[in-house]
């Protein structure tokens, strides 16, 4: 028999965040090689295309990362309430950026969208159903 333990809350949803970050960032980065957005990036004429929708973005981007140390750092009723409430954020933006993305040269984009959808899912879930302590 192969030894199975269980693992801590906090590691899984540390896991579930760096999964999905690198989702994320997979998706970005397969984008540069779709027709035009080389160029569009050298002209300036994309959808981040000024300093303040940089920052937004970033800032958004900067959560799920943050969230694989804060699973891991935070005490359980902050970590519970944020997981569940950037889990379902981001499941909400994904679920709306895959069905805004359906074209040709976009299915690795919606698949990506429809996986970070997932992972976020099970990180709500996995928050929701944060073990309680033993009453002795």
């Amino acid at each position: 028999m192969l030894e199975d333990k269980k693992i801590d809350i906090k590691i899984k949803l540390a896991a579930l965040w760096a999964s999905v970050t690198f989702c994320y960032l997979y998706g970005d980065y397969f984008e540069l090689y779709t027709p035009g957005k080389i160029d569009s990036l050298i002209t300036g004429k994309n959808v981040l295309d000024s300093p303040n929708k940089l920052l937004i973005a970033s800032i958004i981007l900067a959560v799920p990362s943050v969230m694989v140390a804060g699973s891991i750092i935070l005490n359980a009723k902050i970590n519970r309430i944020l997981n569940i409430f950037f889990g379902i954020l981001f499941s909400l933006m994904m679920i709306v950026i895959g069905l805004g993305s359906l074209t040709e040269w976009s299915s690795f984009y919606v698949f990506l969208a429809f996986l970070e959808s997932i992972i976020t899912i099970l990180i709500v879930w996995y928050a929701w159903k944060w073990p309680r302590e033993q009453q002795v």
